[in-house]
């Protein structure tokens, strides 16, 4: 499915700040909606639960704008353009922006078109009501980014699984990113984000936070996830290891784990790794009760931590080889993402208001702008 300029809009912000997208008269919000977009980046990977994600998109468009950026293959856009007519803004990602996230992709097509200065951004598995995104409106008026907090339901064993990790992170300084919640004047100015890392949501939390602007992860604020299949969630399991590669005290961490449970049972003191384990679910214990969290995660899910930690230290080791071999998840997206003094060094060489870096024109290099940057 092309990408039709004329109908969907230009790509390139105008110098006054103007929207890409010349607003309609008619769809002024009413009384009872937000002013606000939600992008929902959807990859081209099929439509087996689409009466159920058709139903949220009706639910949802009723309070705010809703962008959908498909990947599908012709046959499949089709499809969804015939459910969703009416519901949402249905658009295939703009051929013009390179890169090879194609979720990215989807987020820097979906903010531009965003008619609204606070934008969601939210994949498939994602289902906000109605106050959490009254929540995030509020606190975008504070700040130019905000990170919800997930939590799946229903619980089956991979996401009784995958919780684990959940409140580990919680514990430990707060979960990676998953949905996040975006000042569309922010996001323009700052130039969008890196569309060729591995994990997008890293990359533009910190891009937002090397650009200099706030950014808020209120532990309160929680977001339904539906739980991933189990085909899903054994793809998963060592692709998603790559986010430590970009954190290196989490990847020294789990590396460290199949060591001290080789160590412990090679000095015949399986004590110690019984032990390891309860302080492991302990500490998960104090992230499933931060900020009200028992009310949305089960007591049970204490105990899937030490199984999740125990799944993270193989993979990460599998994480390692595959990236001395240059192979693995991902090879096909380097880096991970970058840190934020690299992207801050980025950032001083950069025009405002400015998404050319990602599209294909041939544009010249803006002069540097350290002075923004500096102190």
């Amino acid at each position: 499915m092309a990408f039709d300029r004329e109908k969907y809009g230009r790509r390139l912000p105008a110098a006054d700040g103007a929207p890409f997208v010349p607003r309609d008269p008619d769809a002024a919000p009413a009384p009872d909606r937000l002013p606000m977009a939600y992008v929902l980046p959807l990859p081209g990977t099929g439509d087996t639960e689409l009466a159920e994600l058709t139903g949220y998109l009706r639910e949802l468009s009723r309070s705010v704008d809703v962008i959908v950026v498909d990947a599908s293959p012709p046959e499949l856009f089709a499809r969804h353009a015939a459910a969703w007519r009416g519901l949402v803004r249905h658009v295939p990602p703009d051929p013009a922006l390179h890169g090879r996230n194609g979720t990215a992709l989807g987020v820097l097509t979906g903010v531009a078109l965003a008619r609204h200065e606070h934008v969601v951004i939210a994949g498939a598995d994602v289902r906000y009501d109605r106050a959490a995104l009254g929540t995030v409106h509020g606190l975008l008026d504070r700040v130019d980014l905000v990170r919800p907090q997930h939590h799946f339901d229903p619980l089956p064993w991979p996401a009784w699984w995958d919780t684990g990790r959940l409140l580990l992170h919680r514990a430990l300084g707060g979960d990676r990113p998953g949905s996040l919640a975006v000042r569309r004047s922010t996001f323009l100015a700052m130039g969008g984000y890196d569309p060729d890392v591995l994990f997008g949501g890293l990359e533009l939390v910190r891009t937002v936070r090397a650009y200099g602007a706030a950014t808020a992860a209120p532990a309160w604020l929680y977001v339904r996830r539906r739980p991933p299949t189990v085909a899903r969630f054994r793809r998963q399991r060592v692709r998603q290891a790559y986010d430590d590669l970009a954190r290196p005290g989490w990847l020294v961490a789990a590396l460290a784990v199949l060591p001290a449970a080789a160590v412990a049972l090679a000095a015949r003191r399986p004590g110690l790794l019984l032990r390891a384990g309860v302080a492991t679910v302990a500490v998960a214990e104090l992230g499933r009760r931060r900020a009200g969290g028992a009310r949305v995660f089960p007591a049970h899910t204490a105990l899937a931590a030490p199984v999740w930690l125990l799944e993270r230290g193989v993979c990460a080791w599998l994480t390692l080889g595959g990236r001395l071999r240059e192979g693995g998840p991902g090879a096909d997206a380097r880096p991970v993402a970058h840190s934020t003094r690299a992207l801050r060094r980025r950032l001083a060489d950069r025009r405002p208001d400015d998404l050319v870096l990602w599209v294909e024109t041939g544009a010249a290099r803006a002069p540097a702008r350290a002075d923004r940057l500096a102190g």
